[in-house]
């Protein structure tokens, strides 16, 4: 990497916090490497280049933001480029930044929705860091609703201009950077925010949460990511008040989960866990905390899939300490049993079995006339036992892991068919588990036909972990079976 020409003074400062840190050149250089490929970036620095910097030589780019993020980790303070005796720089495009004014997060998640709706295809390769939870769920444990949202109004539009209240059209096309002409009828800055824009972005979720369950993440990912960028940026630059402000963001933090969601579904992890971050932020700038607490559970369940049982579970308690007790029985279950998710992970029977029944309790003590939020209402029996069946799975209790699939299995309708096709491998795997050959295979079988039919890379790689599991017995005729009508499918 091209670097400027070195300076006559020695950065002392740079030298000085090296030597707090207990960090050898050559330990610093790897730990920016290793940062730097958090955040899509291919670095080469060594010993000799910390060398340098120490005798004043000043990296160029992101590199000082990556530098201070090193040290920031391992002090436990926040450092910046200058503390570091560095130029100021371009900051790293991490979007792991939980804003500190409502203001900030709209820059900072439309920035976001504009790098990953075009052909960024680097931002989708940017890893998952489990470091990069512990601030932001701290800061939303901790913060306050933001005092004020509301931005400036403009006077009403003329008659015919305002979007008619209903789904709007979503963009499927278009270049960053490229601007666009706005036909008639189309948002432009400082526009007044309506209750039919706020409905339509509610509708929007609806639908693209209805494809994601039904057809997996790619499906439609990538048109909701641009619906972001071209339609719910402008409302959220444009003018309205406190109450219609609240709403605006709640329903930008609610599309921002899901393209979250659909990211991680389609295993762009990292680029993932910034949606969530930036969702949660808006979430807060909603005043929703229980929406909040939502969001926390949604990183604990990445957690989990990813192999970070401790996160989870840590996540998951925020979460419960977030929404306090004041949160629906539903949302009470559906926070208990993330945090059973990552006990089951970690292996630990006792606190695992304990948080399942916790979920079990409050989803007993839901009524039917519960004003259940609109985005918790998934959570039912059906989605409980689902809960059970992984829980018991990851404890490696097979007899209990089956009876709790089957149940959900029979509970659950076929608008969820990404977690239908879950469902059946842990149904797979526990069949397998007790020595059931036959069905377990038919039941992979199934899955497997049913991930062939997603854009869902969850999908696949479920299926994959059945296989695994099966390999011991891969020389049996069952085993053959299940192959050859895996390979049918083309």
């Amino acid at each position: 990497m091209t670097e400027r020409p070195a300076q006559r003074t020695p950065n002392r400062q740079l030298a000085a916090l090296i030597a707090e840190a207990g960090f050898s050149n050559a330990g610093l250089a790897r730990r920016v490497d290793q940062l730097g490929l958090e955040h899509g970036l291919d670095l080469r620095y060594d010993k000799t280049s910390v060398t340098r910097w120490l005798r004043g030589q000043q990296p160029r780019g992101t590199t000082p933001a990556l530098i201070a993020e090193v040290f920031t980790r391992r002090l436990g303070r926040r450092l910046t480029a200058q503390d570091l005796g560095l130029d100021a720089c371009a900051p790293v495009y991490a979007g792991l930044e939980f804003a500190s004014t409502p203001e900030e997060a709209v820059d900072i998640v439309s920035g976001l929705w504009r790098k990953d709706s075009g052909s960024h295809a680097e931002l989708r390769k940017i890893a998952f860091t489990p470091a990069g939870l512990v601030v932001p769920s701290r800061d939303w444990l901790i913060g306050r609703a933001d005092d004020r949202v509301a931005r400036g109004e403009q006077p009403p539009a003329v008659p015919g201009a305002a979007r008619a209240a209903g789904v709007p059209k979503i963009p499927v096309q278009g270049r960053p950077g490229v601007p666009r002409q706005r036909g008639q009828g189309e948002r432009g800055p400082g526009q007044r925010v309506t209750g039919g824009d706020i409905a339509a972005l509610r509708s929007v979720g609806e639908l693209f949460r209805t494809l994601d369950n039904m057809y997996g993440g790619g499906h439609a990912r990538q048109a909701l990511v641009r619906y972001l960028e071209h339609e719910c940026e402008p409302m959220l630059r444009g003018a309205y008040g406190e109450q219609t402000g609240r709403k605006l963001f709640a329903a930008a933090a609610d599309l921002t989960r899901l393209a979250g969601w659909t990211s991680y579904d389609i295993a762009a992890h990292g680029l993932a866990q910034r949606y969530f971050v930036q969702s949660l932020r808006l979430a807060q700038a909603a005043g929703d905390r229980v929406y909040g607490a939502y969001v926390l559970v949604t990183m604990s369940r990445q957690a989990v899939y990813l192999g970070h049982g401790r996160e989870a579970v840590q996540l998951a308690r925020v979460a419960q300490q977030g929404a306090g007790t004041s949160a629906p029985p539903v949302v009470q279950a559906l926070l208990h049993a993330a945090e059973a998710r990552g006990h089951g992970v970690l292996g630990e029977v006792r606190n695992c079995t304990a948080s399942l029944v916790r979920a079990e309790r409050a989803l007993e003590a839901a009524r039917s006339g519960d004003d259940v939020p609109y985005w918790a209402r998934f959570f039912d029996e059906a989605q409980l036992a689902d809960e059970f069946g992984h829980a018991h799975r990851d404890l490696q209790q097979f007899r209990a892991a089956a009876q709790h699939a089957e149940r959900s299995l029979q509970l659950r309708g076929p608008a969820y068919a990404r977690s239908r096709l879950f469902c059946r491998v842990v149904l797979a795997s526990a069949r397998l588990g007790l020595g059931e050959l036959d069905q377990a295979c038919a039941l992979g079988a199934e899955a497997a036909g049913a991930a062939a039919e997603m854009r869902s890379v969850r999908a696949t790689e479920y299926v994959r972990d059945f296989e695994r599991r099966l390999e011991p017995y891969k020389d049996s005729a069952q085993v053959r079976g299940y192959r050859d009508k895996v390979a049918a499918l083309g």
